[in-house]
């Protein structure tokens, strides 16, 4: 019989909503228990599992904070480190015929190093960076994508690029990915799984019209959430400059705060009325929920589900594969009621139509 493996790193994505740009850093789970945070990997990888037992009946072994219904493998949570996972990993060795995983591109770093046999791996999209190739678009779509892995008698396979960034410096404002390794995965050909990011492939000066136009169309009466990438740094240069991987507000025609966490973001949407400006990924296709964690379901619901604008040149939108965008709060129930069909300013006076799935 088939047997999955899962693994859960329970740290991966506490630094998203902390404006941390990533969950390496030792003390971040302690710091998340101290402003009354709790982990969402776990959340997201129960999420994953419920769609894989929708229509497979695999065995599943998992370690650390094996879930119910599966069997422990390994030592189980120690420290809740990254020698956590690799312990499990190792233990999964010869056992599984895939390894699903709950975590980011650091966790995906691990599982790598321990991964000796070289089992197919898929990732949970639980961290805050996810540039690897490795990863669902969504927690379901992971977990049926493992199932009918599983169930085929091929498993067919396919060699992708496990990258990660130096958080230091991202937190400074610079991109500095590195390729780790490559790393089997399932074959993926019904798009449930997330394309590599790719680098800014937006001609700044096409979109000068447009953002100058959406410069001079901000009411001195909202408050405008700005996401981070390159296109949202060009806006915040108009406002008199903000950061460039971070979360920012504007007033009145100028930022008046700068790489915001959800708490911040929490605080200034009482009694404000909000608007927000993002821009896509790269590759991906993701407007919410890749890079601008802070921006959360909490946020959206307590700001009344404000209105997003998103930017975006044209070679970008025309570069995507599936020519769609994707969103993930967190928060299904969301990404339902925000799913649909929005308006992309990509110049000046011109909007492209685009489909939004979850």
């Amino acid at each position: 019989m088939a047997r999955l493996g899962l693994v859960i790193n329970p740290v991966a994505g506490l630094g998203g909503a902390m404006a941390r740009k990533g969950s390496d850093e030792p003390d971040i789970a302690a710091r998340a228990l101290a402003e009354g945070r709790m982990p969402l990997a776990p959340i997201r990888a129960a999420r994953a599992l419920d769609a894989f037992w929708q229509t497979s009946g695999a065995e599943v072994l998992a370690g650390p904070l094996a879930p119910s219904r599966t069997r422990l493998v390994g030592p189980g949570a120690q420290s809740h480190s990254a020698e956590d996972t690799r312990a499990a990993v190792a233990a999964m060795q010869g056992e599984v015929d895939l390894i699903l995983f709950a975590g980011g591109d650091g966790t995906a770093r691990d599982i790598c190093a321990a991964n000796e046999s070289g089992v197919p791996i898929l990732g949970i999209p639980s961290g805050v960076k996810m540039h690897s190739g490795v990863f669902a678009r969504s927690p379901e779509r992971a977990g049926r994508l493992a199932a009918a892995f599983l169930s085929d008698a091929r498993r067919r396979t396919e060699l992708v690029e496990i990258l990660d960034l130096d958080e230091a410096a991202r937190r400074a404002g610079r991109l500095t990915a590195r390729l780790f390794t490559v790393a089997r995965t399932p074959l993926d050909g019904q798009g449930a799984r997330q394309n590599p990011k790719a680098g800014n492939t937006d001609t700044v000066g096409e979109l000068d019209a447009a953002l100058a136009a959406y410069v001079a169309g901000m009411r001195d009466d909202w408050l405008y959430v700005l996401g981070p990438g390159a296109t949202m740094m060009a806006l915040k240069d108009r406002l008199g400059g903000g950061s460039l991987l971070g979360v920012d507000l504007a007033r009145g025609g100028r930022i008046v705060a700068r790489d915001l966490d959800e708490t911040a973001l929490l605080t200034w949407a009482e009694g404000h009325r909000l608007r927000i400006a993002l821009t896509v990924v790269g590759g991906q296709g993701f407007v919410l929920g890749r890079g601008n964690q802070q921006i959360s379901a909490r946020v959206l619901r307590a700001a009344g589900l404000p209105p997003i604008d998103v930017i975006c040149g044209p070679d970008k939108l025309a570069a995507l594969n599936p020519s769609e965008l994707t969103i993930d709060t967190g928060d299904p129930g969301l990404d339902a009621e925000l799913a649909g069909y929005w308006p992309v300013m990509t110049g000046p006076g011109r909007k492209q139509v685009m489909r939004v799935v979850a």
